[in-house]
């Protein structure tokens, strides 16, 4: 089986042992590097005032991920804007809304949050029209698919750059020792272009998670090995773990 050492473009989780890469360590004998592509820079005050941002003009506030929390809050404290206790925030998921405690008192504020996808919110924010909503972004790509959506369900916002995703320094990582290298977003793509812009696929297993991803790779002029998620691998786990699989039972053959 050749795909045993594997660069996960990811932090390390707290306990390995615990988390779903476990399997593939154990199970497979497979060496896991887990390694940051990509870092979270902030967006100066100024540069949101620039962008007409006056954050008492909103009623609701769109939260898509944990760095939006931390850079809204960051941003209203910079800007100084008391957060009114009548504010509403609509979710992408629960963990995103639990993360809200980090901020404020959950229990006694106007918490929404869909199952995991924008598409899923949108319903929701749908049933609050009379809303004014602040949508926190980054620089990626998918904030335009929002824009579009939300654009599509007559709800009435604003969208302002909070935060941006740039490039992680990774000159000193050996990129060629890798069998696979498993990315999570375009901007991970985005990276290793920056990073290693001599880099030579050959045989190197690329996995990914989400379409958007997977088209970065064939945009960048790489092979994509697999994605998820599928009916058979919702996770990206359970993806690197049906390729080895495969992998093992060709091995087998020979």
């Amino acid at each position: 089986m050749k795909s045993k050492h594997i660069l996960v473009s990811q932090p390390e989780p707290a306990d390995v042992q615990k988390s779903p890469y476990a399997n593939l360590i154990n199970k497979y004998k497979a060496k896991i590097d887990f390694i940051k592509f990509i870092k979270i820079e902030g967006v100066e005050a100024s540069e949101v005032r620039q962008d007409h941002v006056k954050l008492n003009e909103y009623t609701a506030i769109i939260m898509t991920s944990r760095n939006a929390v931390d850079h809204f809050f960051r941003i209203a404290k910079e800007m100084r804007f008391n957060v009114p206790d009548d504010m509403k925030y609509f979710c992408v998921n629960e963990a995103t809304a639990l993360y809200l405690q980090h901020y404020i008192q959950f229990r006694k504020r106007k918490i929404f949050f869909g199952k995991q996808t924008f598409a899923d919110l949108i319903e929701i924010m749908k049933k609050h029209k009379e809303e004014t909503f602040f949508l926190p972004s980054s620089n990626i790509v998918t904030n335009e698919d929002y824009t579009t959506m939300m654009n599509e369900a007559g709800l009435n916002f604003k969208k302002s750059m909070l935060f941006r995703t740039v490039p992680a320094d990774l000159h000193e990582i050996d990129i060629k020792k890798y069998d696979m290298l498993v990315f999570f977003s375009p901007a991970g793509i985005d990276s290793l272009k920056v990073n290693f812009p001599d880099f030579e696929q050959g045989e190197t297993v690329i996995g990914v998670l989400g379409g958007s991803t997977a088209k970065a790779v064939n945009d960048a002029g790489l092979t994509l090995g697999f994605s998820a998620p599928t009916k058979t691998a919702p996770s990206i786990t359970m993806a690197i773990e049906e390729y080895l699989e495969a992998e093992a039972k060709e091995a087998k053959k020979k």
